[in-house]
């Protein structure tokens, strides 16, 4: 009965660690916002180290920008997009949860106006 409840125990930390275990967005993912000023389609390049997240995001209007301030807790990520348009800088703030290996839902929001919202899909 012992050495029943131990293999129970194993069995059990087991499966908590492998639900417990931070999301790996690592790589090549596309998205498509619809913003004020239309359409704004997004290559992002994400770089995981740890519970660090860094790359790039390379927009249509904006170009491409650095990642900064990139963190993953779980399947939720937090990073800023650093970028300029017309000379001027800007930085998006995104929250995501990756509800897939493949997918990610994002929120983004740039000073006090309104969240923009996308489905990230990993390039294959």
């Amino acid at each position: 009965m012992k050495r029943y409840v131990g293999l129970m125990a194993v069995v059990l930390v087991a499966m908590w660690s492998a639900g417990v275990r931070a999301a790996d967005p690592s790589g090549r993912w596309s998205a498509t916002f619809m913003t004020q000023v239309g359409e704004q389609v997004y290559t992002y390049e994400f770089i995981v180290k740890g519970t660090t997240l860094t790359g790039t995001a390379k927009g249509s209007l904006t170009g491409e920008g650095k990642i900064s301030d990139g963190k993953i807790d779980g399947d939720t990520i937090t990073f800023v997009e650093n970028t300029t348009y017309m000379g001027m800088p800007l930085a998006f703030n995104y929250t995501g949860k990756m509800t897939s290996a493949d997918t990610i839902e994002l929120s983004r929001t740039l000073m006090d106006f309104e969240a923009e919202k996308a489905t990230a899909r990993r390039a294959k």
